[in-house]
């Protein structure tokens, strides 16, 4: 039996609508490569997306992309911050705010613009990171009590008292396939010391940082083990976020990734796969210098596959066959475009990589205030209409040696 089975350890589906088993099974369907009834389809949405998306289709103020196309599954994050506390505001005025967060981060968020400016940290020396203490990764505050947190908080938007995981995960789950997530030492470093400190010290100290990041993976592992037990059997699955490149290659050499960050990723997984919780890793960046390292972990899907990058869905499925489910690729810049012409090319070319299942269709990192509500609106319609098994692509068919390499290996 595999272990995608069951809708996680536990899990009281009684309560979730037929919609919301039809959806569990579809996901179960896809990362076990097999086919449902049509490809899954999910993103992630920048606020202001949604701003743009409710005022262009005329949807009321509270209108939710999730629930308008009822998407197939969603991610949730407790507050992973190392010290839990309220942000502390530095500087706001009507267009901007600079905040302190639980990383000891120094984050400028101009309200205009889509993203946040980290500026400066709290550990700003490789002496401060190997001293530094953190609050308990089991502590409930995480998990069941609202406050701020940097993850939540800080990103597109900025929002103050972050609703309690727990109720989030409990609204949603009637609804949803919910994962939980986590994560892992290379995206603590990113938000703790900026990624050109980690980079440097990993240079200038490689045995130090590789003890440091050992530390930080098990620091986040029992933060994971917390998390699945304040779950109490309502999760569906697992993401590790862990960005570990940009559009050439690895942020560090992959000898020094495989020595000191696979062996925490290794462990997560294994955790999430004993509650019976699919894995979907999120790493941006070109991967392909440690993609077969992912494999050998067993992770059920990777995410987000960047475009960007250099990375083509299609042509990883031909090289990978099924050892690996997918989920995303598609270019989020072809989508800013709004040609309509180009964006059914784009949707149909990548479901080649559904066919024998293992594909979840989403864009290659997330959606952005460039793509418009329509583009958005015809994008879940063709993947409604031509994701249906068995997939029929037209002139975006991919010849046939592509179904004789899709085979699992």
């Amino acid at each position: 039996m595999s272990m995608f089975d069951t809708a996680g350890a536990g899990a009281d589906t009684t309560a979730r609508t037929e919609n919301t088993r039809r959806k569990l099974e579809r996901m179960r369907l896809a990362l076990s490569h097999q086919e449902p009834d049509r490809v899954p389809v999910s993103d992630f949405f920048w606020g202001s997306f949604v701003e743009r998306w409710r005022s262009e289709l005329g949807l009321p103020p509270d209108a939710n992309p999730y629930f308008h196309y009822d998407l197939d599954w969603i991610v949730t994050t407790p507050n992973m911050d190392p010290w839990i506390r309220p942000f502390e505001t530095l500087r706001e005025t009507p267009e901007e705010v600079v905040v302190k967060t639980g990383f000891g981060a120094v984050m400028h968020k101009h309200l205009a613009f889509p993203m946040p400016e980290m500026r400066a940290w709290e550990i700003d020396t490789f002496d401060k990171l190997e001293r530094a203490e953190f609050d308990d990764p089991r502590d409930r505050r995480r998990f069941y009590c609202s406050g701020d947190n940097q993850i939540a908080g800080v990103g597109d938007g900025f929002h103050r008292d972050s609703p309690a995981w727990t109720r989030t995960i409990r609204s949603l789950h009637p609804d949803f396939p919910v994962y939980g997530s986590m994560i892992e030492a290379s995206e603590c470093l990113t938000r703790l010391v900026g990624q050109g400190n980690a980079m440097l010290w990993m240079a200038e100290h490689p045995d130090g940082m590789g003890a440091v990041i050992r530390r930080i993976g098990a620091y986040y592992l029992e933060m994971a083990k917390a998390e699945i037990e304040a779950g109490a059997g309502l999760l569906d699955g697992f993401v590790i976020w862990g960005d570990v490149a940009y559009k050439k290659s690895t942020f560090m050499a992959p000898r020094y990734w495989r020595e000191h960050f696979k062996p925490c990723v290794a462990r997560m997984t294994a955790l999430a796969h004993a509650h019976g919780l699919p894995v979907i890793y999120h790493g941006c960046g070109n991967v392909k210098a440690i993609f077969g390292d992912f494999i050998e972990l067993g992770i059920d899907a990777y995410n987000p596959l960047e475009a960007k990058a250099g990375l083509d869905v299609v042509e990883l499925r031909r090289q990978y066959g099924h050892r690996i489910g997918f989920c995303g690729n598609s270019d989020i810049q072809v989508w800013e475009t709004g040609d309509p012409d180009a964006i059914r090319r784009e949707v149909l070319r990548k479901l080649n990589a559904a066919k024998g299942g293992g594909y979840i269709f989403q864009s290659d990192h997330s959606v952005t205030s460039g793509v418009s509500g329509l583009t958005y609106d015809l994008i879940v319609k063709l993947v409604r209409e031509h994701g249906r098994y068995p997939l029929r692509l037209g002139a975006f068919e991919e010849d046939e040696s592509i179904r004789t390499r899709l085979e699992p290996d």
